[in-house]
Formats: structure tokens, C-alpha cells, sequence
């Protein structure tokens, strides 16, 4: 029995070396979970979810939010260019937008009263987009596989992504029961798809910027909320100190796209 112990022990430290990675900031990564599993399972929930919530039925809306999220993920390339996206705009007013495995991307109507303009809309889309690339769901399910938590795959597809303060976009999910519960991603992944996700949206043509004034949109709509919301994501002035040091760096990738003619003109 003793033995057996011992090869088991050899065996995860044989799978856990095998399974390092790198996210796209060079961060190193745990990833034990099947992204195609992970990706199917994320496609099935995807479904449920358009067929249990209030779907926008404003063309010019949900034309608005498809314009922006077509322009961030034409600009990245490989497995992530290749992956079949789709985009669900929901009509609630919680200032919410979250991702699923397998680049299923939802927006809440009301994130567009806090997100003034496509600039600030590729922010958010950028940012979301980002969770996917950066394998953030594949990584927090590996890591509480690791623990012996027995990960439910169901429990951990929705991140935090732009969720109110208030917690009322969780509420607004619970009556799905089925698409599991918010589970958000940590700090540190919220910071590295702020970081990816403003170079996405530099390279697609949108004023980085203008990212910075969406958190500051946001902290002044939450000033009476928690500081972190979702208990896991930075607070709107660490997140703006983040998005403002590395402002130099998109703004170079941002007149690079200008000078390739990418100007996106979303109109809503």
C-alpha cells in the first residue's frame, strides 16, 4: 500500500511537470484539463444559457456589441483566431459581461449605461476575450484538481468577468441553475486579462485609453459597494494604476493599427 502511495505521488509529479504552461504574459501556468473538453462543455452551457435568459431583441444593440467583439478577436491569431466565437446580449440591466470556455462571450445590456462608447465596450470585450486565450478557466479548474477538490466543470464556467458590485448579475444567474454558479477568476488573472485584454483592443483600433475611463465610469457607479467585488478582482483604483502603466505600450500598438487603417466605427 505504502508503494502504491509512492507511485501515485511519482505519477502526479510526473503529470504536473508535463502540464506547466505559459499564459500569454509569459506567467507560468498549471493546465491539466482538456481545453477541448473544457470548450464543449462551455458550448453545451452556452446553449442553455441563450435558451434561459432574456436574449436582447434590439438589432442595433446586439449589431453595437457584435461590431466591437468582431473587431478584438480578428486581431488574434493561431489556435485563438481559428476558435468559433459567439456572442450573447443579455437584457439585464446588471453591469455584467463573463466568458465561457470555447470563446462563448455574454453581455448584459446594462454594462452599456457604464461603457459609454466602443472604446470603452472594446475594454470590456477585450478584457473578457483575454480569459479565453490566457486558458484562465482551464488553469483555476486544474489548480482545485490539484487540491482534491473534484472540480465540477459546470461550477467554474462562468468567471467574474465586469460583474456588479452588488452581486445582482449572481443573483440574475441563479435562476439557471443548470449553467452552475460563479465561480470568479483571481486577482491575478483579472489584472492579466486587463493587461492582454488592452492590447487586443489597441491592436484592433481602439483608444486604450479610454479603458481607464471605464473603471473610472465604474468605481463612480459603485462607490457605495465593496471596494473588490466578487471578493477576487482588484479594486477599480489598483486597476486603473495597472491599466495606466502599461498605457505606453498599447498606445504604440494603438497608432501601429491607425496607420494600418483599423478604425473601427461601432455605432449603436
Amino acid at each position: 500500500m505504502r508503494f502504491c502511495k509512492h507511485l501515485l505521488v511519482i505519477g502526479l509529479s510526473a503529470a504536473l511537470l508535463s502540464s506547466c504552461a505559459s499564459s500569454p504574459t509569459g506567467r507560468g501556468q498549471l493546465v491539466l484539463k482538456s481545453d477541448a473538453a473544457l470548450a464543449a462543455e462551455g458550448s453545451k452551457q452556452f446553449a442553455m444559457l441563450r435558451k434561459q435568459m432574456p436574449l436582447s431583441k434590439d438589432p442595433a444593440t446586439v449589431e453595437y456589441v457584435a461590431c466591437v467583439a468582431n473587431a478584438i478577436v480578428e486581431v488574434l491569431e493561431g489556435k485563438d483566431a481559428a476558435m468559433y466565437w459567439e456572442l450573447a446580449v443579455i437584457e439585464r440591466a446588471d453591469v455584467n459581461a463573463f466568458v465561457m470556455p470555447g470563446g462563448k462571450i455574454s453581455v448584459f445590456t446594462g454594462i452599456l449605461n457604464v461603457a459609454s462608447n466602443q472604446h470603452q465596450l472594446a475594454a470590456v470585450l477585450g478584457h473578457e476575450v483575454a480569459h479565453v486565450t490566457a486558458r484562465h478557466t482551464n488553469e483555476r479548474a486544474s489548480q482545485q484538481m490539484v487540491a482534491g477538490f473534484g472540480v465540477d466543470v459546470a461550477a467554474i464556467l462562468l468567471g467574474g468577468g465586469y460583474a456588479n458590485q452588488t452581486r445582482g448579475a449572481q443573483q440574475g444567474l441563479s435562476q439557471a441553475v443548470a449553467l452552475g454558479v460563479l465561480n470568479p477568476f483571481s486577482r491575478g488573472q483579472e489584472s492579466e486579462a486587463d493587461i492582454i485584454g488592452l492590447e487586443y483592443m489597441a491592436m484592433a483600433g481602439f483608444d486604450p485609453r479610454e479603458s481607464v475611463q471605464l473603471w473610472q465610469n465604474m468605481s463612480d457607479k459603485n462607490k457605495t459597494n465593496i471596494p473588490e467585488f466578487m471578493s477576487t478582482h482588484p479594486s477599480g483604483e489598483t486597476r486603473i494604476e495597472q491599466l495606466i502603466a502599461h498605457t505606453p505600450k498599447a498606445l504604440t500598438l494603438y497608432n501601429e493599427a491607425k496607420a494600418q487603417g483599423k478604425e473601427p466605427n461601432c455605432q449603436r
